[in-house]
């Protein structure tokens, strides 16, 4: 059967740790895995603006010896005059594998049941698991092993970063919180799949409205922009909800000393993070962006060859 990863726990925690192990051979080997070799094409789909995601994929793809075919929705008919099925059905027959980078978590799966090629979520609204292989790798990179460290995210927990946070890190066998204000919180499923793989993995879970509680001792820690791709309109009411969320250095010392900070870009200094803290010394973010082309090679490479 094909495997896709459209959510974070498509992989367990052993196939988690085979990727992440995979993107560090990859990144001392840039070219020692050419499964798209022929060359064969990956189709490369953009309903949302992008650069790390559209670089990452597109240089990933070519590194592995293949094509990449980078779609943009306006200018195709997925969607309007041919529904997600079809498309799947058409592009399977020409490309080794679809990636796609777009709204509703539901067009994911919809493409990845009618399709026999593997489908990659590149972000949808309720998750970005390729941005949380890629800072797992950086957490592993500056920190060791991941099982049993402290991982923090302060900010919008009800956006699709604190979703793929909490069930990637507690995949990975980490110790989750998240904080977030009222009304910002995660979404109850979210937390219940994430509190019952981190049963499993000796990780855990928890959920806090107090930004101080939450990054107190972690290892690691990281936010996102308080207004997404869409929530425009919302940016004055949502800058007021988020007062005392700022990552600044007085929070960043609660702490661990040695702690990394990462953000999964762009970043807004002065608001979601102090141009202090993003651009200080803790800061890992241009290594977590590089990851991001690491991860997802020896995520493309496992999947090709479960295909």
């Amino acid at each position: 059967m094909t495997r896709h990863f459209l959510q974070d726990d498509d992989l367990s925690p052993a196939e988690q740790a085979e990727v992440l192990d995979l993107a560090i051979e990859l990144k001392a080997k840039p070219y020692a895995a050419r499964p798209f070799e022929g060359p064969k094409t990956v189709a490369l789909i953009f309903d949302k603006t992008s650069t790390r995601t559209r670089v990452s994929f597109a240089v990933g793809v070519a590194d592995l010896g293949g094509v990449p075919l980078i779609i943009d929705s306006q200018t195709s008919q997925l969607g309007k005059k041919e529904s997600v099925a079809d498309t799947a059905r058409v592009l399977e027959r020409q490309v080794a594998a679809i990636v796609w980078r777009t709204y509703a978590h539901a067009g994911l799966e919809e493409m990845a049941a009618n399709t026999t090629v593997p489908v990659i979520n590149s972000l949808s609204d309720d998750y970005h698991p390729c941005q949380i292989l890629a800072d797992l790798l950086t957490i592993k990179e500056h920190k060791g092993a991941l099982a049993g460290k402290t991982f923090a995210y302060l900010g919008d927990a009800s956006n699709n970063m604190a979703n793929s946070y909490l069930i990637g890190c507690a995949t990975a066998g980490m110790h989750v919180r998240i904080a977030g204000p009222a009304g910002y919180q995660p979404a109850a499923g979210v937390v219940a799949r994430a509190t019952a793989i981190a049963a499993e993995t000796g990780g855990s879970v928890e959920v806090f409205t107090d930004p101080k509680l939450a990054i107190a001792g972690a290892d690691a820690v990281a936010t996102d922009t308080w207004v997404s791709m869409g929530q425009e309109a919302e940016s004055a009411q949502r800058i007021a909800d988020f007062a005392g969320y700022t990552i600044d250095a007085d929070l960043m010392a609660l702490a661990a000393a040695d702690a990394i900070f990462l953000h999964c870009l762009p970043a807004y200094r002065g608001f979601e993070v102090s141009a202090e803290v993003i651009d200080g010394p803790q800061s890992v973010i241009w290594d977590e962006a590089e990851n991001r082309l690491h991860a997802q090679k020896a995520l493309m490479v496992w999947l090709a060859e479960r295909a």
